[in-house]
Protein backbone atom coordinates (compact mmCIF):
# COMPACT_ATOMS: atom_id res chain seq x y z
CA UNK A 1 0.00 0.00 0.00
CA UNK A 2 2.87 2.24 0.53
CA UNK A 3 4.80 1.56 -2.49
CA UNK A 4 1.60 2.45 -4.14
CA UNK A 5 1.05 5.87 -2.96
CA UNK A 6 4.37 6.95 -3.55
CA UNK A 7 3.76 6.03 -7.11
CA UNK A 8 0.59 7.80 -7.15
CA UNK A 9 2.18 10.78 -5.80
CA UNK A 10 5.17 10.59 -7.94
CA UNK A 11 2.74 10.66 -11.27
CA UNK A 12 0.55 13.42 -9.90
CA UNK A 13 3.38 15.05 -9.06
CA UNK A 14 5.52 14.75 -12.52
CA UNK A 15 1.63 15.68 -14.28
CA UNK A 16 1.42 18.89 -12.40
CA UNK A 17 5.28 19.90 -13.06
CA UNK A 18 4.39 18.82 -16.79
CA UNK A 19 1.46 21.21 -16.71
CA UNK A 20 2.71 23.77 -14.66
CA UNK A 21 5.64 24.11 -17.14
CA UNK A 22 3.24 23.73 -20.40
CA UNK A 23 1.62 26.52 -19.00
CA UNK A 24 4.39 28.80 -18.36
CA UNK A 25 5.86 28.15 -21.25
CA UNK A 26 2.71 29.26 -23.23
CA UNK A 27 2.94 32.51 -20.98
CA UNK A 28 5.71 32.88 -21.95
CA UNK A 29 5.67 32.54 -25.38
CA UNK A 30 2.55 35.07 -25.47
CA UNK A 31 4.47 37.81 -23.78
CA UNK A 32 7.61 37.50 -25.77
CA UNK A 33 5.24 37.43 -28.96
CA UNK A 34 3.76 40.69 -27.79
CA UNK A 35 6.75 42.00 -26.50
CA UNK A 36 7.87 41.64 -30.04
CA UNK A 37 5.45 43.30 -31.80
CA UNK A 38 5.83 46.19 -29.19
CA UNK A 39 9.51 46.55 -30.13
CA UNK A 40 8.34 45.91 -33.88
CA UNK A 41 6.27 49.13 -33.57
CA UNK A 42 8.88 51.35 -32.29
CA UNK A 43 11.81 50.39 -35.12
CA UNK A 44 8.82 50.74 -37.61
CA UNK A 45 8.29 54.32 -35.71
CA UNK A 46 12.00 55.27 -36.38
CA UNK A 47 12.49 54.08 -39.24
CA UNK A 48 9.25 56.46 -41.07
CA UNK A 49 11.33 59.33 -40.33
CA UNK A 50 14.30 58.37 -41.16
CA UNK A 51 12.66 57.96 -44.58
CA UNK A 52 11.41 61.00 -44.51
CA UNK A 53 14.63 62.91 -43.77
CA UNK A 54 16.21 61.11 -46.55
CA UNK A 55 13.23 62.02 -48.93
CA UNK A 56 13.69 65.36 -47.94
CA UNK A 57 17.59 65.53 -48.32
CA UNK A 58 17.50 64.00 -51.56
CA UNK A 59 14.57 66.51 -53.06
CA UNK A 60 15.87 69.83 -51.20
CA UNK A 61 19.51 69.14 -53.08
CA UNK A 62 17.59 68.38 -56.62
CA UNK A 63 15.24 71.93 -56.46
CA UNK A 64 18.47 74.12 -55.82
CA UNK A 65 20.54 75.23 -58.16
CA UNK A 66 22.94 77.51 -56.04
CA UNK A 67 24.48 75.10 -53.04
CA UNK A 68 24.57 78.50 -50.70
CA UNK A 69 21.32 78.78 -50.64
CA UNK A 70 20.27 75.14 -49.66
CA UNK A 71 23.36 74.98 -46.70
CA UNK A 72 20.96 75.74 -43.96
CA UNK A 73 17.83 73.28 -45.13
CA UNK A 74 20.67 70.48 -45.66
CA UNK A 75 21.97 71.11 -42.11
CA UNK A 76 18.95 70.79 -40.13
CA UNK A 77 17.99 67.86 -42.15
CA UNK A 78 20.98 66.20 -41.49
CA UNK A 79 20.79 67.58 -37.53
CA UNK A 80 17.43 65.34 -37.30
CA UNK A 81 18.44 62.56 -39.24
CA UNK A 82 21.12 62.24 -37.04
CA UNK A 83 19.02 62.79 -34.04
CA UNK A 84 16.87 60.32 -34.93
CA UNK A 85 19.63 57.54 -35.60
CA UNK A 86 20.84 58.03 -31.89
CA UNK A 87 17.91 57.78 -30.18
CA UNK A 88 17.06 54.40 -32.54
CA UNK A 89 20.65 53.27 -31.68
CA UNK A 90 20.41 53.71 -28.18
CA UNK A 91 16.94 52.25 -27.82
CA UNK A 92 17.84 49.28 -29.87
CA UNK A 93 14.58 48.60 -30.88
CA UNK A 94 15.55 46.22 -33.63
CA UNK A 95 18.01 44.68 -31.54
CA UNK A 96 15.28 44.25 -28.89
CA UNK A 97 12.36 42.95 -31.95
CA UNK A 98 15.21 40.23 -32.50
CA UNK A 99 15.19 39.17 -29.23
CA UNK A 100 12.08 38.76 -28.08
CA UNK A 101 11.29 36.84 -31.71
CA UNK A 102 14.15 34.56 -31.34
CA UNK A 103 12.67 33.90 -27.56
CA UNK A 104 9.25 33.28 -28.12
CA UNK A 105 9.75 31.04 -30.61
CA UNK A 106 11.84 28.88 -28.17
CA UNK A 107 9.62 28.72 -25.78
CA UNK A 108 7.03 27.43 -28.31
CA UNK A 109 9.20 24.85 -29.39
CA UNK A 110 9.63 24.18 -25.68
CA UNK A 111 6.04 23.76 -24.90
CA UNK A 112 5.53 21.91 -28.41
CA UNK A 113 8.73 19.37 -26.69
CA UNK A 114 6.61 19.57 -23.56
CA UNK A 115 3.28 18.04 -25.15
CA UNK A 116 4.69 15.63 -27.63
CA UNK A 117 5.68 13.86 -24.25
CA UNK A 118 2.89 10.90 -23.68
CA UNK A 119 2.54 9.88 -20.31
CA UNK A 120 5.20 9.84 -17.87
CA UNK A 121 8.51 12.05 -18.07
CA UNK A 122 11.72 10.54 -16.93
CA UNK A 123 13.18 12.77 -14.17
CA UNK A 124 16.23 13.21 -16.14
CA UNK A 125 14.15 14.50 -19.51
CA UNK A 126 12.22 17.00 -17.04
CA UNK A 127 15.16 17.85 -15.43
CA UNK A 128 16.45 18.81 -18.66
CA UNK A 129 13.56 20.28 -20.13
CA UNK A 130 13.39 22.51 -16.93
CA UNK A 131 16.99 23.24 -17.50
CA UNK A 132 15.58 24.50 -20.62
CA UNK A 133 12.86 26.56 -19.20
CA UNK A 134 15.04 28.49 -16.92
CA UNK A 135 17.64 29.21 -19.30
CA UNK A 136 15.52 31.14 -21.33
CA UNK A 137 13.67 32.85 -18.70
CA UNK A 138 16.97 34.29 -18.12
CA UNK A 139 17.98 35.56 -21.50
CA UNK A 140 14.42 37.32 -21.18
CA UNK A 141 14.87 41.03 -19.86
CA UNK A 142 11.61 41.34 -18.36
CA UNK A 143 12.51 45.04 -17.89
CA UNK A 144 11.86 45.52 -21.43
CA UNK A 145 8.21 44.65 -21.75
CA UNK A 146 6.35 47.18 -21.37
CA UNK A 147 4.17 46.65 -18.07
CA UNK A 148 0.24 46.43 -19.53
CA UNK A 149 1.61 42.69 -21.34
CA UNK A 150 2.96 41.63 -18.32
CA UNK A 151 -0.90 42.48 -16.84
CA UNK A 152 -3.13 41.14 -19.62
CA UNK A 153 -1.10 38.45 -19.99
CA UNK A 154 -0.89 37.46 -16.39
CA UNK A 155 -4.26 38.48 -16.27
CA UNK A 156 -5.48 36.04 -18.83
CA UNK A 157 -3.57 33.20 -17.57
CA UNK A 158 -4.88 33.98 -14.13
CA UNK A 159 -8.30 33.98 -15.18
CA UNK A 160 -8.20 30.55 -17.20
CA UNK A 161 -6.79 29.08 -13.93
CA UNK A 162 -3.46 28.49 -15.33
CA UNK A 163 0.40 28.67 -14.25
CA UNK A 164 2.21 32.06 -14.33
CA UNK A 165 5.97 32.25 -14.05
CA UNK A 166 6.62 34.07 -10.80
CA UNK A 167 8.65 37.18 -13.11
CA UNK A 168 5.48 38.05 -14.26
CA UNK A 169 3.11 37.34 -11.13
CA UNK A 170 5.74 39.32 -8.70
CA UNK A 171 5.45 42.31 -11.47
CA UNK A 172 2.01 42.85 -11.53
CA UNK A 173 1.20 41.42 -7.83
CA UNK A 174 -1.41 39.21 -8.61
CA UNK A 175 -1.30 36.54 -5.63
CA UNK A 176 -3.48 33.84 -7.21
CA UNK A 177 -5.46 31.15 -4.72
CA UNK A 178 -5.79 27.63 -6.55
CA UNK A 179 -8.12 25.89 -4.72
CA UNK A 180 -8.72 22.88 -7.45
CA UNK A 181 -4.33 22.36 -7.07
CA UNK A 182 -4.69 22.65 -3.51
CA UNK A 183 -1.87 25.40 -4.34
CA UNK A 184 -2.37 28.76 -1.92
Amino acid sequence: MYVLTNLFLYIHNVIMNKQKLLDKCECMTLLCTKASSHWSSVKFCFNIPLVLTSSAMCIINSISEDANCIKIPNIIVNALSVLIMSLNNSIKAAEKFEIFKKLSNQFMILSQEIESIEGDIPRDKLDLIMLKHDNLIQDCAFEEIPERYKIMVGNQFEQADKYIPIQINGTIGNVSKRTNNNIV
